[in-house]
């Protein structure tokens, strides 16, 4: 979507908002002034300003806590962000894009997901069905993961054989394309080299 969009020029600048804590986020996302709590020697951008001109990847946003939703949902629709600590806004000129693997209309309903960003962000959507269910691409994909960690482990291993291709087909894969990879992985390290 980036590398073929009017911003392609621009930076693509991506935050996991389920793997960073709660306390922290803020300040990722957005940026922090000196002294705003303990540890902020400096003033830092966040994400948002760092993607000024591109775009931003908001991975995992199901999993953003309510509170801050609030505040990406301001930022969203003034296209203005204000650093921890500062009351001065920003004017930043990017593109978002979001993915989860929770279906946010559900979480929605449950009152864990704001409704009103969920429409701000729900622009285009665009759903990728599982792994199992994709044909081909498990080993379109297990190929390229091969390639990628044959070359960093220094492994002379080209490809899979016929009974691993079958058997990767038949895998329902329930943690889909992080479990492939992980799989492929853990298979590179251990294949005779």
């Amino acid at each position: 979507i980036h590398r073929h969009s009017p911003r392609a020029k621009g930076p693509f600048i991506t935050i996991n908002c389920g793997a960073i804590p709660e306390n922290l986020l803020e300040s990722e996302l957005f940026g922090h002034v000196k002294g705003a709590f303990t540890g902020a020697v400096v003033t830092r951008p966040g994400k948002f300003q760092a993607a000024i001109g591109g775009t931003l990847f908001l991975d995992e946003i199901g999993e953003m806590p309510l509170q801050l939703q609030v505040k990406l949902l301001r930022a969203l629709q003034e296209k203005v962000v204000y650093k921890v600590g500062d009351n001065r806004g920003e004017t930043v000129d990017i593109r978002v894009v979001a993915a989860t693997n929770k279906v946010l209309e559900e979480e929605v309903k449950k009152g864990t997901f704001r409704e009103d960003l969920y429409y701000r962000l729900n622009v285009v959507t665009l759903k990728l069905p599982p792994l199992r269910e994709r044909g081909e691409d498990v080993i379109v994909l297990g190929k390229f993961f091969l390639q990628k960690y044959a070359k960093e482990f220094g492994s002379k291993v080209k490809g899979f054989t016929p009974a691993a291709t079958v058997a990767m087909k038949k895998y329902a894969w329930p943690g889909n394309i992080r479990e492939l990879e992980n799989r492929i992985k853990k298979a590179t390290v251990l294949a005779d080299k």
